[in-house]
Protein backbone atom coordinates (compact mmCIF):
# COMPACT_ATOMS: atom_id res chain seq x y z
CA UNK A 1 0.00 0.00 0.00
CA UNK A 2 2.36 2.77 1.21
CA UNK A 3 5.94 3.25 -0.34
CA UNK A 4 8.22 5.69 -1.49
CA UNK A 5 7.18 8.95 -3.91
CA UNK A 6 7.80 8.17 -7.51
CA UNK A 7 9.03 11.57 -7.70
CA UNK A 8 11.27 11.44 -5.13
CA UNK A 9 14.16 10.03 -7.43
CA UNK A 10 13.35 13.28 -10.23
CA UNK A 11 13.65 15.48 -7.57
CA UNK A 12 16.64 14.04 -6.38
CA UNK A 13 17.95 14.19 -9.90
CA UNK A 14 16.81 17.37 -10.34
CA UNK A 15 19.51 18.96 -7.98
CA UNK A 16 22.21 17.06 -8.97
CA UNK A 17 22.30 18.96 -13.00
CA UNK A 18 24.63 21.86 -13.43
CA UNK A 19 22.54 24.63 -14.20
CA UNK A 20 20.67 23.57 -11.21
CA UNK A 21 23.21 24.59 -9.47
CA UNK A 22 24.20 27.81 -11.23
CA UNK A 23 23.08 30.12 -8.68
CA UNK A 24 25.88 28.84 -6.24
CA UNK A 25 28.41 29.83 -8.51
CA UNK A 26 29.86 33.34 -7.96
CA UNK A 27 28.70 35.37 -12.12
CA UNK A 28 29.65 38.58 -12.64
CA UNK A 29 26.68 41.15 -13.16
CA UNK A 30 26.49 43.24 -16.28
CA UNK A 31 27.69 46.41 -14.82
CA UNK A 32 31.13 44.92 -14.18
CA UNK A 33 32.16 42.90 -17.55
CA UNK A 34 30.79 46.34 -19.25
CA UNK A 35 34.04 47.67 -16.79
CA UNK A 36 36.30 45.43 -17.66
CA UNK A 37 35.46 45.81 -21.46
CA UNK A 38 36.51 49.30 -21.43
CA UNK A 39 39.46 48.94 -19.43
CA UNK A 40 40.34 46.10 -22.06
CA UNK A 41 39.75 48.19 -24.92
CA UNK A 42 42.43 50.78 -23.28
CA UNK A 43 45.14 47.96 -22.70
CA UNK A 44 44.45 46.41 -25.94
CA UNK A 45 47.59 47.51 -27.27
CA UNK A 46 49.52 45.75 -24.24
CA UNK A 47 48.98 41.97 -24.66
CA UNK A 48 49.27 40.15 -21.19
CA UNK A 49 49.34 36.28 -20.72
CA UNK A 50 46.91 35.29 -17.98
CA UNK A 51 48.40 34.19 -14.72
CA UNK A 52 48.79 30.21 -13.83
CA UNK A 53 45.48 29.23 -11.53
CA UNK A 54 44.94 25.58 -10.76
CA UNK A 55 41.35 25.84 -9.02
CA UNK A 56 40.20 26.99 -12.62
CA UNK A 57 39.85 24.57 -15.70
CA UNK A 58 42.30 25.14 -18.19
CA UNK A 59 45.31 26.35 -15.90
CA UNK A 60 42.92 29.59 -16.56
CA UNK A 61 44.67 30.29 -19.38
CA UNK A 62 41.20 30.17 -22.08
CA UNK A 63 38.81 33.06 -20.95
CA UNK A 64 35.80 34.26 -22.18
CA UNK A 65 35.57 38.08 -21.19
CA UNK A 66 32.11 38.83 -22.29
CA UNK A 67 30.62 35.58 -20.31
CA UNK A 68 32.99 35.22 -17.31
CA UNK A 69 33.51 31.77 -18.05
CA UNK A 70 36.65 29.72 -18.13
CA UNK A 71 37.52 26.74 -20.45
CA UNK A 72 39.60 23.45 -20.43
CA UNK A 73 41.34 24.25 -23.87
CA UNK A 74 41.63 26.41 -26.78
CA UNK A 75 39.18 23.99 -28.76
CA UNK A 76 36.11 24.66 -26.22
CA UNK A 77 36.52 28.18 -26.35
CA UNK A 78 36.62 28.34 -30.21
CA UNK A 79 33.54 26.27 -30.06
CA UNK A 80 31.82 28.22 -27.35
CA UNK A 81 32.56 31.56 -29.98
CA UNK A 82 30.03 29.73 -32.37
CA UNK A 83 27.64 29.39 -29.62
CA UNK A 84 23.90 31.23 -29.45
CA UNK A 85 24.62 32.14 -25.83
CA UNK A 86 28.26 33.87 -26.41
CA UNK A 87 26.87 35.77 -29.37
CA UNK A 88 24.10 37.22 -27.98
CA UNK A 89 25.87 37.96 -24.43
CA UNK A 90 28.37 39.97 -26.72
CA UNK A 91 25.55 41.73 -28.77
CA UNK A 92 24.12 43.04 -24.52
CA UNK A 93 27.25 44.20 -23.95
CA UNK A 94 27.91 46.05 -27.28
CA UNK A 95 24.42 47.77 -26.97
CA UNK A 96 24.20 50.84 -24.45
CA UNK A 97 26.05 51.16 -21.04
CA UNK A 98 23.78 48.83 -18.32
CA UNK A 99 21.88 51.23 -15.73
CA UNK A 100 24.22 52.33 -12.50
CA UNK A 101 23.30 53.10 -9.00
CA UNK A 102 23.56 56.84 -9.96
CA UNK A 103 20.59 56.38 -12.92
CA UNK A 104 18.84 54.35 -10.02
CA UNK A 105 18.82 57.41 -7.53
CA UNK A 106 17.72 60.04 -10.15
CA UNK A 107 14.99 58.37 -11.25
CA UNK A 108 13.88 57.91 -8.16
CA UNK A 109 13.96 61.64 -7.71
CA UNK A 110 16.64 61.33 -4.71
CA UNK A 111 20.02 62.34 -7.10
CA UNK A 112 20.78 66.38 -7.78
CA UNK A 113 18.01 67.74 -9.99
CA UNK A 114 18.87 68.84 -13.44
CA UNK A 115 17.14 72.18 -13.99
CA UNK A 116 19.08 73.34 -16.86
CA UNK A 117 21.65 75.97 -17.55
CA UNK A 118 21.86 79.11 -15.65
CA UNK A 119 20.36 82.00 -16.65
CA UNK A 120 22.15 85.26 -16.35
CA UNK A 121 20.23 87.83 -13.48
CA UNK A 122 20.19 91.19 -14.03
CA UNK A 123 21.49 93.34 -11.07
CA UNK A 124 19.40 96.81 -10.70
CA UNK A 125 22.32 99.00 -8.58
Amino acid sequence: MGGKCPSRKVKKRRYSHKTARRAKFLVKGDDQVFNELLKQAEEAAAEKTLPLDEDLPGMGQFYCLHCDRYFAGEDVRQGHFSSKRHKKRVKEMMGPAPHTQLDAELAAGMGMPDNGPKLMTMSFT
